[in-house]
């Protein structure tokens, strides 16, 4: 039900965090791992520690705003495996933590660009071959701060909201070639990207409050949702956003 074996995943930021637990989690189901972020020695490394363990990697840089580097970063994939069987759009940008209409226009920019507009091109690069061989799962790594309003994560939330809606469209659009799209959101994950909203003890403290789990997710806890999503479990799920956030999103107290 989650062999992964013979198959391709691309996943963006998977140098770290979230998304290289994802890429971990695939390559152990037996899935070749394209491993990709900005910094090429950061890739290499990863890829290298995958290898180590048995994993299949590829290290493949890519700075996400860069329409030529996603381009090369799919042309690097085909022309090692000729397949892209999952793409997982992990890495997203949130380069503003403040009060949501005083964002900077570039700043603003810079996220909606990133976290949709940039998603949808590199969808766009896979979609065709995926098309071809009527199979294939696109997975986006959206968040539950698209799931309610906020003052200093505003933006970030709007691009993770369209994340949700970006599936839905996509899931309608090439269901009938037999491809898969939904979104993960995640709780508060203790990576550095989310550094700022958990290293402050007293803040944690409030947050895990608010968990019936209680506790702060890991990066682990999400690579198994990507797993399901990515092979033969998911088969008949499309189109959902999928919440793993240690029942937050639930508790009413």
């Amino acid at each position: 039900m989650f062999s992964m074996k013979g198959k391709v995943a691309l996943v963006t930021g998977s140098t770290k965090g979230i998304g290289k637990a994802i890429g971990r989690a695939l390559g152990q189901q037996g899935a070749r791992v394209v491993v990709s972020s900005r910094k090429a020695d950061a890739c290499a490394a990863v890829a290298a520690s995958f290898s180590a363990e048995g994993i299949e990697a590829l290290a493949q840089p890519c700075n996400i705003n860069d329409e030529g580097q996603l381009r090369a970063l799919v042309d690097a994939t085909m022309a090692r495996w000729g397949r892209v069987d999952c793409v997982v759009c992990n890495a997203a940008l949130n380069p503003y933590y403040g009060p949501f209409l005083d964002i900077p226009d570039d700043a603003y920019d810079k996220t909606m660009g990133a976290n949709i507009r940039m998603n949808m091109k590199l969808i766009g690069m896979v979609v065709p071959q995926m098309i071809e061989r009527r199979d294939g799962s696109i997975i986006v790594v959206s968040s539950i701060a698209g799931l309610k309003g906020s003052d200093k994560l505003g933006t970030y939330a709007l691009s993770k909201a369209a994340d949700m809606q970006l599936v839905k469209n996509l899931a309608v659009a090439y269901g009938r070639h037999n491809i898969r799209a939904n979104a993960i959101a995640p709780g508060l994950v203790c990576t550095d990207f989310a550094r700022v909203l958990w290293e402050d003890p007293q803040r944690a403290a409030a947050t895990v409050a608010t968990y019936p789990i209680g506790r702060l997710g890991e990066p682990e806890d999400i690579a198994g949702m990507a797993v399901l999503l990515a092979g033969p479990a998911g088969a008949w799920i499309t189109g959902q956003t999928i919440v793993v956030d240690g029942g937050w999103s639930i508790y009413g107290e």
